[in-house]
């Protein structure tokens, strides 16, 4: 079947969706998430299919990677989106006009999102919940790395899908192709917004060539701050954390920024990071700090290209400044406006921090790696934006869905 007609039976089958109501919703959903679990060998030998065709040294290799407690995982974020309230239908305003017309704005669904993205194939789980829920159409565009893996995840949500008599197109699966992804994109009157989720490149590549409306969700270029103020063991524990729990991911820390005030406590800071092998591009103050004291094979002289980078990788960034302005300075400049925190004992400065921060989150003495729909307690995200536009963040329900103004009368009509 080729694209188009693939998008456009997933537009038709928007109709569906308008007749299953919230309680019907999360029984589909929570059915879901218990056939993935149960269907996890299946699963998982196809995600091996795909792992055999990368490199395990290449970043990308992590995210591809589906465990038995990974789809564990999946399947409970997906029961608790299922357990959330209806993010439809609820009322924003409600207005009397003189005439007594009465004006109700209320929640509803965009209709049908379309998800570009690479190696992750916990996406098309974290998607489908949230747009069925939502009540949208989800038109999935993932790369050739996962097509296995991404092949075998859908037959589960369509097996339940028509168990419950629901079109399984409201979950439409997209050749791996970059036909694909220009049909998609180009989708005029019938897609009404993608939302691409990857690499740099691949968000440039889906705002330059859609005709669609495009929320981005940026690439995650993460600082932390170890201000003058800091305390040691929040600091050491936050920079281990925020850099070494996952590094493919977007929210993982890319460089860290520290007072000149607290050299002398840079190599107790990056201690836990040499278990991980984390190689450290540092300038010339802190690379002199961790002279002799951090593995000397992964110590690494920064130049001004070691800034402005998401890594996605067991490599990290040192900056040292003089104040907390000269951070803001470097967080302003290289920031992607995803996730920034700062390390300190002075409200003072992390006042200040929070107030002049331009990110989608900003954090005080907390890890950047929380930067998770799931972990912000709405079940699972569809995105972080680091746009301005409808949403900001982690997406979840209340993102993935529009407003509507219902107007009703008694016979009113309008005279001038």
């Amino acid at each position: 079947m080729d694209n188009e007609t693939l998008i456009r039976k997933a537009v038709e089958a928007k109709k569906s969706l308008l007749s299953v109501d919230d309680e019907k919703r999360n029984v589909i959903l929570v059915d879901a998430a218990d056939l993935l679990v149960a269907s996890q060998d299946a699963v998982i030998e196809a995600n091996k299919k795909d792992l055999a065709k990368m490199d395990i040294a290449n970043p990308k290799y992590d995210r591809l990677r589906l465990t038995a407690e990974r789809i564990r995982s999946m399947a409970d974020d997906m029961k608790k989106v299922a357990s959330l309230p209806s993010p439809l239908g609820i009322t924003l305003s409600e207005t009397v006009r003189p005439n007594g017309m009465k004006i109700r704005k209320t929640s509803a669904p965009f209709g049908v999102i379309g998800i570009v993205y690479e190696a992750r194939p916990n996406v098309t789980f974290d998607v489908f919940s949230l747009c069925f829920k939502s009540g949208n159409v989800c038109l999935l565009k993932g790369g050739s790395d996962a097509l296995e893996s991404n092949l075998t995840l859908v037959s589960v949500i369509h097996e339940v899908l028509t168990k419950y008599s629901v079109n399984p197109d409201v979950c439409t699966l997209l050749p791996s192709g970059r036909e694909a992804t220009a049909a998609l994109l180009n989708a005029v009157g019938e897609v009404d917004m993608v939302i691409p989720r990857g690499s740099a490149a691949l968000i440039e590549y889906v705002r330059k060539n859609a005709r669609v409306p495009v929320i981005e969700t940026g690439a995650g270029i993460c600082h932390t701050y170890f201000d003058k103020d800091g305390d040691m063991a929040k600091g050491s524990a936050i920079i281990n954390n925020a850099k070494t729990r996952r590094v493919s991911v977007c929210n993982a820390l890319d460089c860290l920024i520290i007072h000149r005030d607290r050299l002398t406590d840079l190599p107790e800071l990056c201690s836990r990071l040499a278990d991980s092998n984390v190689i450290i591009y540092a300038d010339h103050p802190s690379f002199e700090a961790l002279r002799g004291k951090y593995p000397e094979n992964l110590l690494q002289p920064a130049d001004e290209d070691s800034y402005g980078i998401e890594f996605l990788d067991y490599k990290m960034s040192i900056r040292t400044v003089n104040n907390i302005e000269e951070a803001l300075c470097h967080i302003e400049r290289y920031s992607s406006r995803h996730s920034e925190c700062i390390v300190s004992e002075s409200q003072d400065a992390i006042n200040k921090f929070e107030r002049e921060v331009d990110a989608a989150c900003v954090y005080s003495n907390v890890s950047t790696a929380f930067t998770d729909g799931a972990q912000f307690g709405f079940g699972a995200e569809i995105g972080i934006s680091t746009q301005k536009l409808h949403a900001r963040g982690p997406m979840a329900l209340p993102e993935l869905t529009t407003y509507k103004y219902i107007i009703d009368g008694d016979g009113q009509i309008r005279n001038k």
